[in-house]
């Protein structure tokens, strides 16, 4: 198991490059280039910026998370293949680079959905937190205008570019069906795994977060018959997983079984908990399998059991010791540390 953390780069994240050096265990720090809007060809110029960046302070560049798919690949409109074709230049230049794992995700509109940032927990920490019966109940855009009013970062998946379309993009997901959305995601894969296969770059795809249908719009990498069917679409090694245990949570999967069914096709793994409550809200606590729905040590027990050879990070953490009036929602410094610790701790303790 590699032990990776997210960062969202020079001048914007507030987590420093040094801070997380601190951290033992870190060996890559998996990132992006989080201002390129979703479609556009990375340059190699910036690609190696990046990497020279992180190499210098000692981490490895092997994953990146995400290179975005262009929403009309999604919604299979003609314009798609100049999207994709942009898409498999970029895998070879990130390949050049020597990145070895790309994660991705192929939901609608929303990357992830919560409807507060920063919900008080019992211990006077914060954290992510999904309302159900708020989100039956909200436009979308009141929602979005809502949770952007006090963050002064961009949020993954929902860049400012893609905001703006907002209204227009939910207009072409009128009638738009789940099987639909399979067909499309088939189309990209069939175009883009052999790239893959030919360069070594592992595609993983990140399951849907939440794990089950919002505003209307299908989720398709939502639970175990879904993820088998996805994994058929390309039969491919290099076709494979970004499993996330807390979108997956979100829908009661049983996780253990997951890995264990599919654990040759997991390249990248998120650990994080959640607490979920019967009306369907769910939130996000420490890493400790006692504070949450997800049994993390069986999570990482199973993962021992196979060997796991792939990259795991620890997930959104809670806002602790007051970092909420600094941190990115749900990418802190302190938390995700003690979530490291936590899981190299159970890891380190399997013989």
């Amino acid at each position: 198991m590699h032990m990776t953390f997210r960062w969202y780069g020079e001048g914007n994240d507030k987590v420093t490059l040094g801070q997380i050096k601190q951290i033992p265990g870190v060996e890559g720090i998996v990132w992006s280039l989080h201002d390129m809007p979703a479609g556009e060809l990375w340059s190699e110029e910036r690609i190696n910026k990046e990497k020279t960046l992180i190499e210098a302070a000692g981490f490895n560049i092997d994953v990146v998370e995400s290179v975005n798919v262009h929403e009309d690949i999604k919604l299979g409109l003609p314009s798609r293949d100049v999207y994709i074709d942009n898409y498999k230049e970029t895998l070879r230049r990130l390949a050049k680079a020597g990145v070895k794992v790309v994660c991705y995700n192929f939901m609608p509109v929303f990357d992830w959905t919560r409807t507060e940032l920063f919900h008080p927990l019992p211990d006077g920490s914060n954290a992510l937190f999904f309302e159900k019966s708020r989100i039956e109940n909200i436009d979308p855009l009141a929602l979005i205008e809502t949770l952007s009013r006090n963050v002064d970062v961009t949020m993954p998946g929902w860049e400012p570019d893609r905001l703006a379309k907002l209204k227009q993009t939910f207009k072409q997901y009128e009638n738009f069906t789940a099987e639909d959305l399979w067909a499309n995601l088939g189309y990209f894969l069939k175009q883009v795994i052999p790239v893959c296969e030919e360069v070594g770059i592992k595609m993983g795809i990140h399951p849907d977060d939440p794990a089950f249908p919002i505003f209307g719009l299908p989720r398709i990498i939502t639970n175990k018959e879904n993820i088998d069917r996805f994994l058929k679409l390309v039969d491919s090694p290099y076709n494979g997983l970004s499993l996330c245990t807390g979108s997956l949570g979100s829908a009661n999967n049983d996780l253990p079984d997951i890995i264990d069914t599919f654990a040759d096709r997991i390249h990248f793994i998120h650990i994080r908990n959640i607490k979920r409550f019967e009306n369907g809200d769910f939130i996000e606590t420490s890493h400790r399998a006692c504070d949450g729905s997800v049994d993390t040590v069986k999570v990482i027990k199973t993962l021992h059991k196979h060997h796991f050879q792939g990259y795991v990070r620890p997930d959104h953490g809670r806002h602790i010791w007051g970092e909420e009036n600094w941190a990115r929602p749900g990418y802190g410094l302190y938390d995700r540390a003690l979530g490291i610790m936590y899981i190299l701790g159970v890891w380190d303790s399997l013989p």
